[in-house]
Order: C-alpha cells, then sequence, then structure tokens
C-alpha cells in the first residue's frame, strides 16, 4: 500500500525537515536572481517555489507527481499572485524530457527518489544546468556510520559518502544547509498530528501500524542518528 502522503503532509507547509530562512539561504547559495530559470523537481505543494520566486524574481518550472500536491501548489502559486513566474506541471519528472543547459538551478529537495539514489539523481540533473549552474539536492545521511546493527540502514550513508555520491556526477560542493532537530521535530510531528486525526475517522489497520511503527523508529533511534540537509553543487 503507497503511504498516504496527501493525507500524511495535510499540514506541512515545507514538506522537509527544513524552514522558510534556511530555503532563502539557498536561494543565496544559488545565486539567484531576477534572470534566473530555476527547475524545482517534486516540487510538492509549492511552498519553496513560492519563497524564491517572491524573494528573488526567478522563473521556476516545479514538477510534481502527485495530482493534489499540484493542485495546491498552483493555487499558492496564485494567491501570491507569481503566476508570471511559476508554473507547476503535473508529471513524473523520471519521464519528462528536460531541456539542455537551459537552467540555471535546479532542486531536488528529498526527492532523489524519482530517479533512485543521490548520485543518479545528480546525473539526471546535470545535463539540464548551463555551465557554472548549480543543483541543490535534500537527502537524509547517518550521522553515525556503520549504523548499529539493529538500524537499516535504507541505503543511506555517512555524511561524507553522501557528499561522494553527489560529486560523482561532477558537481564540487559549494554549500550545506543541514536540518536541525527543531526542523525534525517540526516535520515529523506534523505528520503524527494529521495521521492520529485521520485515523480517528477511519478504520485502516495497516495505516496505523505503520505510523506507529514510524513514530516509534524517530524516536528510537532517527532523532539521534539521522542527519538531512541540502547538498548545493556547481556544476564546471
Amino acid at each position: 500500500m503507497d503511504w498516504p502522503w496527501e493525507i500524511a503532509e495535510r499540514d506541512h507547509e515545507l514538506q522537509n525537515p527544513t524552514n522558510a530562512e534556511k530555503i532563502l539561504l539557498l536561494g543565496d547559495y544559488l545565486r539567484l536572481s531576477g534572470e534566473s530559470r530555476v527547475l524545482d523537481i517534486a516540487c510538492g505543494k509549492g511552498d519553496p517555489a513560492t519563497l524564491l520566486a517572491s524573494t528573488y524574481g526567478c522563473r521556476i518550472l516545479g514538477i510534481e507527481v502527485r495530482p493534489a500536491f499540484a493542485d495546491e501548489a498552483r493555487s499558492r502559486v496564485a494567491a501570491a499572485g507569481l503566476e508570471h513566474l511559476v508554473e507547476i506541471r503535473t508529471a513524473d519528472a523520471a519521464e519528462v524530457e528536460l531541456e539542455p543547459e537551459a537552467w540555471d538551478a535546479a532542486l531536488c529537495l528529498g526527492a532523489s527518489f524519482v530517479w533512485g539514489t543521490i548520485a543518479e539523481a545528480a546525473e539526471a540533473l546535470r545535463p539540464a544546468l548551463r555551465p557554472g549552474g548549480f543543483a541543490a539536492i535534500g537527502e537524509p545521511f547517518w550521522r553515525e556510520w556503520p549504523v548499529p546493527e539493529r538500524i537499516d540502514a535504507e541505503d543511506y550513508v555517512g555524511l561524507e559518502a553522501t557528499v561522494a555520491r553527489f560529486e560523482a556526477a561532477g558537481f564540487a560542493t559549494t554549500g550545506m544547509i543541514a536540518a536541525s532537530e527543531d526542523d525534525w521535530d517540526r516535520y515529523e510531528s506534523l505528520h503524527w498530528r494529521a495521521l492520529e486525526e485521520w485515523l480517528a475517522g477511519h478504520d485502516e489497520p495497516e495505516i496505523r501500524a505503520r505510523h506507529e511503527a514510524r513514530r516509534s523508529g524517530y524516536l528510537a533511534h532517527q532523532r539521534a542518528l539521522l542527519g538531512w540537509a541540502i547538498l548545493v553543487g556547481r556544476k564546471p
């Protein structure tokens, strides 16, 4: 059963363990301006896109596979008066042919799974960027490596190895913006509240069990051991 992200992230503004201030810092790291063209892969409800477009005046194409999230992103863009700057396309980004060397920056925040691993995401985004353009990929990493045997590593690795995976596509790392414990707690707490409220009116034992297992895993080891960071890299 697919995890019900539309329910779990009902109350999220930012759908990653980060905050608005850090998204604006990312805009600085990407050297965004009114001349910038930005690609936002798996843009979700469009909050990073609206923040960046309203602050820097950049033009953004967001691609989102979940129709409910894409529709909400369009509503947010319209409410912010940014339809002249932000376009939201409903599609699987892995199936979209990206215009080569046409983008000044490409975002993939917490969505390297679109292609597979962070290495595969970086490899997919690199041809779309102009020389000197930047990629920003948000990815989990283990603060302690190797992780204790009782913990499923989930194909994540330590921070140094995560950066190496990113750079294998030919990027030079130029910045990193890490999630704080507060960022993580806010992100997870909004999941818990939304799911508890929804489950109060729905008899869904499988979702209940998975929700409680995810919450338990976060409390037992992920909060202490699992990090998340946006890695910024420059294409030569």
